[in-house]
This record gives C-alpha cells, sequence and structure tokens, in this order.
C-alpha cells in the first residue's frame, strides 16, 4: 500500500508553473491515455473522447503525487494488481464530471409535481431514483418538488440518490452548499428549504433537515449488471449521466431500469441525450420525458 500524502504549497506551486508554462511533471504517452480510457470504460462505462486528454492528465497527475509516484505507468500497473480498492474509487472519482444546480431544466420538476399530484392518495409511498445525484442538487429539488405538491414537508415520497463517485456524494449527503448556489431560487424557497450559515458559516446554507430525511443517498455504479433496488419508482431521473457512455452501455443500462420504472410513470433524460436507440424500451414524449413503451399513455 502506498502511503498518501496531501498537496503542499510546494505542489500548487508546481501545478501552476506547468499550467502556465505548458511543461509536463509527468509523461503522459499515447500508451497511457489508452489504458486510462481502457480502464474507466470498464470500471465506470465512461468512454473518454481524445479532447479529453488535458483533463485526465491534469486529474490523475493529483493521484500520482498524492501516492508519491513518479510515472503514470507505475500508476496503472498499481491499479490494475487490483489490490486498493480505494485507490479504484479515487481513479473513478478523478475521472468523472459533475455539474449540476437546482431545478436544472427545470420543465422536468413541472411534470414530477403533475406527475405526484395524480398519484395522491395512493397506499404507501412513492418512490424516486436519482440515478446520477452528483452533489445532491438534483435530488433535493425532487424532495422540493414533492414538498411543494404535497404542500407538506413530510410528503409520502422516498428519494434513492445514486452517483458513482463517492465524493459528490458526500458533499450531497452533508447539504451545505455557496449561498449563490441557491441565489437563482425564488426568495420563497430559499425560506422554506434553506437555513443560512452565520459566524464562520457566513455564505453558506444548509438544506431543510426535512428534505434530507427524503433522501436516501447511496454509492451504486450503473455497469453493475444488477442493481440491489427492486423498485417499482414512480419517476427516474437519468439526467446528463449517458453522455458519458457508449450506445451499447447506454441500451445496457436502459433495459436495466425498464423493469424498475412503474409501467405509468416517467424517465427524465438531459436536454442533450437521446434514446431513439432503445425505442423498443422508452418512448419520446418531448422535451426529454420518456415513458415505458408499454405505458398506456400515449403523447402529450
Amino acid at each position: 500500500m502506498f502511503q498518501r500524502r496531501t498537496t503542499t504549497e510546494e505542489d500548487r506551486a508546481r501545478m501552476a508553473i506547468e499550467g502556465n508554462s505548458g511543461l509536463r511533471e509527468f509523461e503522459f504517452a499515447e500508451r497511457d491515455f489508452k489504458r486510462v480510457c481502457a480502464l474507466i470504460h470498464q470500471r465506470a462505462g465512461i468512454a473518454l473522447a481524445d479532447s479529453k486528454r488535458d483533463m485526465v492528465y491534469s486529474r490523475l497527475s493529483r493521484r500520482l503525487r498524492a501516492l508519491d509516484m513518479h510515472d503514470f505507468g507505475s500508476y496503472l500497473d498499481y491499479l490494475e494488481r487490483g489490490n486498493d480498492d480505494d485507490e479504484w474509487q479515487a481513479f473513478t472519482n478523478a475521472l468523472t464530471t459533475n455539474l449540476t444546480s437546482f431545478f436544472r431544466e427545470a420543465h422536468h420538476f413541472d411534470t414530477l409535481k403533475e406527475d405526484l399530484l395524480n398519484r395522491r392518495g395512493r397506499a404507501g409511498k412513492l418512490m424516486i431514483w436519482c440515478s446520477a445525484a452528483s452533489t445532491g442538487e438534483e435530488p433535493y429539488s425532487i424532495a422540493i418538488t414533492a414538498c411543494e405538491a404535497f404542500n407538506t414537508l413530510t410528503p409520502p415520497v422516498s428519494i434513492l440518490a445514486t452517483d458513482v463517485d463517492t465524493n459528490v456524494l458526500a458533499t450531497g449527503e452533508a447539504g451545505v452548499y455557496p449561498m449563490e448556489r441557491i441565489e437563482r431560487l425564488s426568495p420563497e424557497r430559499q425560506k422554506r428549504f434553506f437555513h443560512k450559515g452565520t459566524g464562520p458559516n457566513a455564505g453558506k446554507c444548509r438544506v431543510n433537515p426535512a428534505l434530507r430525511e427524503l433522501i436516501t443517498f447511496k454509492q451504486l455504479n450503473l455497469l453493475d449488471e444488477r442493481y440491489p433496488m427492486k423498485g417499482p419508482f414512480s419517476a427516474i431521473f437519468c439526467r446528463n449521466v449517458m453522455i458519458y457512455f457508449d450506445k451499447p452501455t447506454q441500451y445496457a443500462i436502459l433495459k436495466r431500469m425498464h423493469p424498475l420504472l412503474e409501467p405509468d410513470a416517467h424517465l427524465f433524460a438531459g436536454h442533450s441525450e437521446s434514446f431513439f436507440h432503445a425505442a423498443d424500451l422508452f418512448r419520446n414524449l418531448g422535451r426529454t420525458v420518456y415513458c415505458r413503451t408499454d405505458s398506456p399513455e400515449r403523447g402529450k
């Protein structure tokens, strides 16, 4: 096991010089990039484009420094020996991209609110799966929507928030954000669903604990052949994650999601994603909202 170390001022200075001069601290050959591409595809299904070379170098260089290694070949050899699950997770975390915000693609939450209102009166809790939860803004947006739909901080809703990246899940679980993250929310939402920090926490906010109670955060790799949850879900959010997978991988994931979604429920995709290659599983209802092909719904 390698001794991990934290980033020092010397490291930061070196990275700044490297970024400004174009010089690289570590050699990063074509074979290294190809190995990284193969490993992350095998591990997390992510298909890295050639345009991601600089991003890969920058992020994995931090892992080499943390392990006090001197070349990518040694680092990748170390990974492939498979004796360090923590480093595999760090490798995966480093190469996942997490761009999110509260109520991103707001029309999806309008549709979700309508769906929840149509399900009022059902016995038991309604289950919703956020399959790429990132730092938590999306599952908390789902929770806020549920509270507003049922006009209570304790709606009959249970939200499963999963992600392959354990670092971002920890942020979501903590539920603490810079104030600028919520500045686009209405004053009413800010007051009802967030607590502003004071003193040493000034400039930050914490989600209302009632929202946190609605959400279970779990690490999950969408590439897993079997998912531990059984469903059925009244909605599945699978947004802005499929763009990192190739079409066969996307289809395999959608095939696993299909039986977990209620026949009359919706699957929400990202604005740049299309599941036309899975038309035997899901039908496009417009604006990146999908339903199962065997759904009783016919258009919108």
